[in-house]
This record gives C-alpha cells, sequence and structure tokens, in this order.
C-alpha cells in the first residue's frame, strides 16, 4: 500500500483526449454502450439506475444518493463479481466517501459512478462537474468530516484524482484475488 499522495503526482494537467486509464483497463473511448453483457444477471439493485459496470451511472447529487451506490456497490462486488465480504465492505465504504464528497463539495447537480474490473483488480471512479482536487489531510487536524481521503488511502491499493476538460474523476484501485 502506497502512503502520502498516491496516485496525485502530475495532477496540474488536464487529461490528455486519449484516456490512459481507459486504455490500461481496456475501455474502447466513445462507445460505453457497446460494452459486453455481463455474464451474471444484474441484481435488481441496479435496475432503477443501470448497471455501473457497463457504463457510467449518473446519480443526483443529493444525501440519499450514497445509500444508492453503497447499494450498487455490494450488488457489484458481491453478486456479479464474487469478490469476499470484507473486500466489498471496504470497497463500499470508499466509495460513501468518495460519493459524500462529490455531493458535499462540488454543488453540482449529478455524479457519475462507474465500475471496472481486469485481471487481479477492481477499479471504482466518481465523476463530478467541480475542479477543485480533494486533500488528504493529517489525521490530527480531521474531525468527522475529514477522514474521508485519509480511509481512501487506507483502504485501496491505488488511488487519485484526474482532471477532465471540465470536472474530475477521483478513483481507487484494489487488488483482488481471481477465483
Amino acid at each position: 500500500m502506497m502512503g502520502g499522495m498516491a496516485g496525485l503526482e502530475g495532477m496540474e494537467q488536464p487529461r490528455p483526449r486519449r484516456d490512459p486509464a481507459a486504455a490500461r483497463w481496456g475501455i474502447p473511448e466513445g462507445d460505453e454502450d457497446t460494452a459486453p453483457a455481463p455474464r451474471k444477471p444484474v441484481s435488481a439493485a441496479l435496475d432503477p439506475v443501470g448497471d455501473p459496470t457497463l457504463g457510467e451511472v449518473r446519480l443526483p447529487s443529493r444525501p440519499q444518493s450514497a445509500g444508492i451506490a453503497r447499494r450498487l456497490t455490494a450488488a457489484v462486488l458481491l453478486k456479479q463479481w464474487s469478490l469476499t465480504p470484507q473486500l466489498t465492505e471496504h470497497a463500499v465504504l470508499l466509495v460513501s466517501e468518495l460519493v459524500g464528497n462529490a455531493v458535499r463539495h462540488t454543488g453540482a447537480r449529478t455524479f457519475g459512478l462507474r465500475m471496472l474490473r481486469r485481471r487481479g483488480w477492481l477499479r471504482i471512479e466518481v465523476r463530478d462537474p467541480s475542479r477543485g482536487l480533494p486533500c488528504l489531510m493529517p489525521v490530527q487536524e480531521m474531525d468527522i468530516s475529514g477522514r474521508g481521503l485519509f480511509l481512501v488511502d487506507k483502504l485501496s491499493d491505488r488511488w487519485g484524482v484526474d482532471l477532465l476538460p471540465r470536472g474530475k474523476t477521483t478513483w481507487f484501485e484494489m487488488r483482488i484475488a481471481d477465483r
């Protein structure tokens, strides 16, 4: 696990047109709609809002959306990807933190949630229209509200922020055992 500002180097530069994360994760750009269907049927939790493994799911920037994002994460990781309850619990907590940041600090009407899996790794992204960067605060300075990125840094293997032409994507990645 990397400490400190893992994954935050070079944040000042806007993201190039070709998204290196998309390339690394084998995501075709511009045609997310043609992604292959998941092997297992999508859980009922995903029906009203969409499946975040097939493309970005847009949710309203309201506190209730954190609960929807948590349920989506649990449904995908446990049911669709058959990952462990422990890993799922950590990922659900981190999604909750990133969604909380997007809802509280960006003043946006909506945010996007996307989940990606490749051999040995999962990646979860929360996209919002604000280019304000979240900052990792030293633990002593934190009250209840400052713990989010500290937890993300502790529980994920990698995380970072990618600036977009409009807004940003905050993401984390976790190693997973492929059965």
